[in-house]
């Protein structure tokens, strides 16, 4: 009796809250007041993803002047990526951008974007995500309530620790290094004999500072934007694994929009989709080169040889983890490898 008690409980906040979300966006436009947007997100705002977010804000608030207000919130001044999409069920927040690997308790098959090594260019990553394997990604989405609106870019990530200069594969035994949750970063660094640890992007820099982890991988962008460059003696350019975001909403909250409102965000989206594209490598060959200019930290570029044993080293975590990931979208991706 308490079961069905505590299970016609949940179904019913949770039909509460798909009512105040439609509710709220209709009563709003219905009032004539601007429906608001907030856009949580935890990076810079002079990162790719801050850059983007910033944008569609103004382009949504200027082309939709008095029916939409769009608020962007970065560096986790409302939330952290891991409690963001509790906030985006529940109401909290409009719109997120959580990396791909947040995602992976909700759609274990997005794991596929943190395999290292697995794109091997920039032009194989766009067919993956614009191809049938991202547009099934997206219909996974669905089943958790969530829209996914685009997929944006950063980059690939580079390697800095506090310990030694990393050039091999073996040179990461014995590190501690800060990783998103995710199961796959998880078995990438324990290959090589690393201990990976769990912890917010919030907490990284403190982190660093104070020795509590040796080190961390992440793209250029971020690691200058969050000064990480500062608190680490060694960054090694690998571009071994490859940092993107979903952007994503609620679906009730979305598709309960006036009409023109939704076509014309959507319109906006794709457009800031297709800046961040362009730029996104230049933002970071650009952080890239501030880190080298700020003389903080050593910058280690590996040679063809050094970068194939790094990719030989992490080879086998594609296997380890085909079954919960899928057969079909690794295939597809090495398919479209092949060809480029």
């Amino acid at each position: 009796m308490k079961k069905q008690l505590h299970k016609g409980l949940k179904s019913f906040l949770a039909v509460g809250v798909a009512a105040g979300l439609i509710l709220g966006a209709a009563s709003l436009a219905a009032a004539g007041g601007p429906i608001k947007i907030r856009f949580s997100h935890v990076v810079a705002p002079t990162t790719p993803k801050g850059r983007a977010a910033d944008m569609f804000a103004r382009l949504a608030n200027e082309r939709l002047k008095g029916k939409v207000e769009v608020q962007v919130f970065p560096n986790s001044q409302l939330y952290t990526d891991k409690k963001v999409l509790d906030a985006l069920s529940s109401g909290s927040v409009e719109m997120a951008a959580p990396s791909t690997a947040k995602f992976t308790s909700w759609v274990p098959q997005l794991q596929l974007f943190d395999l290292p090594f697995m794109f091997k260019n920039r032009k194989v990553l766009y067919q993956t995500m614009d191809g049938e394997v991202g547009k099934k990604m997206f219909k996974l989405l669905g089943k958790k309530n969530m829209l996914g609106l685009a997929m944006w870019d950063n980059g690939f990530k580079q390697i800095g620790n506090n310990i030694r200069e990393i050039r091999k594969p073996e040179d990461l035994a014995g590190i501690k290094f800060r990783i998103m949750s995710s199961k796959v970063l998880e078995a990438q660094f324990k290959i090589v004999g690393a201990n990976p640890q769990v912890m917010p992007f919030s907490e990284v820099y403190s982190a660093l500072e104070q020795g509590v982890i040796d080190g961390q991988e992440n793209t250029w962008s971020n690691i200058y934007s969050k000064k990480f460059n500062e608190v680490q003696k060694y960054i090694t350019e690998t571009n071994h694994g490859y940092l993107g975001y979903l952007v994503v909403t609620n679906a009730q909250f979305w598709n309960h929009l006036p009409t023109d409102v939704r076509t014309e965000l959507e319109n906006i989206m794709k457009e800031v989709t297709a800046w961040i594209r362009e730029n996104a490598y230049k933002i970071n060959q650009d952080m890239k080169q501030k880190v080298i200019e700020a003389g903080k930290t050593k910058v280690t570029v590996l040679t063809e040889a050094e970068k194939e044993a790094f990719r030989k080293a992490f080879k086998p975590v594609q296997a380890q983890f085909r079954d919960v990931i899928g057969g079909e979208f690794i295939d597809a991706v090495n398919a479209l490898n092949a060809k480029n």
